[in-house]
């Protein structure tokens, strides 16, 4: 195995087993926050045991290992063919090591893909840039979480929600209503205000990346976060939909341009698992630094 492909690798292994410290810190504060010996504290209770034994054991945190997202940031001319063969490789071997669970199947005849690799999967985005190092990025998205998410074609009259932030607030406060505690809550919200259908989902996706508790550079945007974070805590859904304050853990909201006659607001939901990891990695595939 080369360099690359044991640190790929050893990227896939701490992705899927060990939670990153600024959301195993969040599920920590929550749990100092709910009245101790309530349904939501002893929610909180189990997930951080989860959360431990998962480490200590080195198994997956959930058997639910979900859809693979790789962001790669990479060099002028870097070959990315050859980095992509490396990262199916590397998915092909976890999923032998039981890091992943065989979880791809062919949409139209149920057939299981046993390595996960497939047409689309594991899912990879690539950028080039000015830089030295390859940064890549792994979410580990279960379908819980994906099958909540929601997106809404502003007005709405239903929710009496027009093309406003106050708007998009409606849509985002439904959106938590309706899944209740199906995307295994407390979690975090990817938001993206614009763009179109693929966009805005693709866009909701990338503010997992951001360390939760982060705010939007963009003031407006930020004041949403906040607001949104109050105005769950007042729902009452609490952890695994067991009633308490803490629904949420984060929220993250992003922009993008848009037409005149289209105003979408995308919500994508990511549970208590919380499963993402980074790199930096040198010209031959060494880590210079692991992120999160």
């Amino acid at each position: 195995m080369s360099r690359w492909e044991k640190n790929l690798f050893e990227l896939l292994r701490r992705t899927s087993t060990d939670l990153p410290t600024d959301v195993e810190l969040a599920l920590r504060r929550a749990l100092q926050a709910e009245k101790r010996g309530s349904h939501a504290a002893w929610a909180l209770e189990s997930i951080l045991d989860s959360v431990r034994l998962s480490r200590e054991k080195d198994v997956p945190l959930c058997e639910d290992t979900g859809t693979l997202q790789f962001y790669f940031s990479v060099p002028v001319g870097f070959d990315t063919n050859a980095l992509a063969a490396r990262t199916q490789s590397v998915v092909a071997k976890a999923t032998r090591h039981g890091y992943l669970r065989q979880n791809t199947l062919d949409a139209v005849s149920g057939a299981t893909f046993v390595t996960n690799v497939a047409h689309s999967a594991p899912v990879m985005f690539f950028q080039q840039g000015a830089r030295k190092t390859v940064d890549v990025r792994l979410i580990m998205k279960s379908a819980a979480s994906e099958n909540e998410g929601r997106q809404y074609a502003l007005p709405d009259s239903e929710l009496k929600a027009d093309r406003s932030l106050a708007g998009a607030r409606r849509c985002i406060l439904d959106a938590i209503w309706r899944a209740q505690g199906n995307p295994c809550s407390p979690g975090v919200l990817g938001i993206c205000i614009g763009g179109d259908r693929a966009t805005g989902y693709a866009q909701s996706k990338v503010q997992y990346l951001r360390r939760v508790g982060s705010r939007s550079p963009v003031k407006a945007l930020a004041r949403l976060e906040q607001q949104i974070l109050k105005d769950a805590r007042k729902l009452g859904i609490g952890p695994m939909g067991l009633g308490g304050g803490t629904t949420l853990l984060g929220v993250c909201i992003d922009s993008l341009s848009r037409l005149p006659s289209s105003y979408f607001v995308t919500v994508s939901f990511m549970g208590w698992m919380f499963r993402r990891r980074g790199a930096l990695l040198g010209p031959t595939g060494g880590v210079e630094r692991w992120l999160y």
